[in-house]
């Protein structure tokens, strides 16, 4: 077999490989003499079909069969006697396939780049120090309170925070339009899901009132035939209710897995989960800075557009997966064109790509133990721990991710040693609260 090997541009590389006619030849006899002696064909006994015959019935196909096969193993072959390995599938072309001839063909693909190692002695962390303390996990308790709620209908007028349930029509020059009217609709106010004016118009307002609220809808509304148009909603309040916060009892408690002990152990628990969200979230603002660095360190790198078309497609799949059963009447390559995810398929492939070659230049690996503490972390805010961790163990894929996380968080911990790491206290809110996507000088 002979092998040629062209840098034609960047990562781009241009195989071209020759296979002997023999290899393909002596195939193409091996399967029909195997076919032969089952093939039924008017006229011949079965198995007993000339070879003539069969070339001459079925020589093409079988031959293409086997040119695809050999060109498919030979490329497997050409780039490990190369020392070369592609990034994404190759694109093959035929060059020569003519029968009795050597086979010809092309193998054009793009190469994982090499990646040069840097030296990060010069990175700058901040961590962020935190505590839960007593408010805290007050604060936190009324949300759950809150989470619990329910509606209890009053008799006095809606104000902000109530639920009302309401009719009502909408009317344009006269006319009601699509989407305009509706009866019996639960509403919070405040929740700010209707127009600018709407909630603020049925405050004030008692169950068996209607009023006309006139509005003007926002320039920028999504139904061209209502941006900027001016509006009558003519309202009836069927009901006012005003939220009841959940009773600390041990109803509440019951939910949140607090058996025994009442509000004391109750408090206890929630003050416990916290903490471990903390920790999380501190270790997750950490690590964001990290991998940031190494991005950051390494944006010269040239990137395989095979992959970042791989890493493109699989967050238009994520992102398709949201839109539930409506994702099959999407247009999705119109709704969410390839530009929307180019920036941050761009990282992601960096990203791993650096993290690769990190972890196997320091020959770093899952420590057992470590990835065993992650899982009983997941596990311990269940009421069955033991069961979530079985279920980890015993599904390969979930016990991949784990090993995942634990190897990222083995090169932070290595990367830690070498950076500058400073502490800025804050508070548990403020190490909770989601970091802001990074700006892009774009709209």
């Amino acid at each position: 077999m002979q092998v040629s090997i062209q840098t034609t541009s960047g990562l781009e590389r241009k195989l071209t490989v020759g296979v002997p006619a023999e290899r393909v030849d002596n195939e193409v006899n091996v399967r029909l003499q195997k076919a032969s002696k089952t093939v039924r064909l008017d006229g011949f006994r079965p198995g007993k079909v000339p070879m003539k015959v069969m070339k001459q019935r079925f020589g093409a196909g079988v031959r293409q069969e086997v040119m695809q096969e050999v060109m498919n193993q030979s490329f497997s072959e050409a780039i490990a006697q190369e020392n070369i390995q592609p990034a994404g599938m190759p694109s093959i072309e035929p060059k020569n396939i003519e029968a009795g001839s050597d086979l010809e063909y092309v193998a054009t693909f793009e190469i994982f780049p090499e990646i040069e190692t840097k030296d990060y002695s010069s990175m700058t962390v901040e961590k962020p120090v935190a505590e839960v303390g007593d408010e805290d996990v007050s604060k936190m308790i009324e949300t759950l309170r809150e989470q619990q709620s329910t509606w209890e209908e009053v008799d006095r007028v809606a104000a902000e925070g109530d639920q009302v349930n309401i009719n009502y029509v909408g009317t344009k020059d006269g006319e009601a339009f699509e989407g305009g009217t509706a009866d019996n609709s639960p509403l919070e106010l405040g929740s700010n899901r209707m127009i600018p004016g709407f909630e603020d118009g049925i405050a004030g307002m008692k169950a068996g009132e209607e009023k006309v609220i006139s509005l003007t809808f926002p320039e920028d509304y999504q139904a061209e035939e209502l941006k900027g148009a001016a509006v009558e909603f003519t309202v009836t309040v069927n009901s006012v209710a005003e939220k009841k916060l959940a009773e600390l009892n041990d109803e509440l408690f019951e939910k949140f897995g607090v058996k025994e002990g009442g509000e004391e152990k109750f408090r206890e628990d929630v003050a416990g989960n916290m903490k471990r969200e903390l920790e999380n979230a501190t270790k997750g603002k950490v690590k964001n800075q990290v991998m940031d660095a190494l991005v950051a360190a390494h944006d010269d790198l040239q990137l395989p557009q095979a992959l970042i078309k791989q890493e493109i497609t699989a967050l238009k799949q994520q992102m398709v997966q949201q839109f539930g059963g409506q994702a099959a009447s999407l247009d999705v390559d119109s709704l969410l064109p390839d530009d929307m995810f180019t920036e941050q398929a761009d990282r992601r492939v960096r990203l791993g790509l650096v993290l690769n070659e990190y972890i196997s230049s320091e020959d770093l690996t899952a420590d057992p133990d470590k990835v065993k503490e992650t899982i009983e972390g997941f596990a311990a805010t269940y009421e069955d721990p033991e069961e979530v961790i079985n279920y980890y163990y015993n599904n390969q894929q979930q016990l991949q991710e784990v090993q995942s996380m634990v190897l990222e968080d083995s090169v932070v911990e290595k990367l830690m040693d070498q950076a500058t790491v400073t502490e800025k206290a804050c508070s548990y809110d403020e190490v909770m609260a989601p970091e802001a996507p990074p700006e892009t000088g774009e709209e």
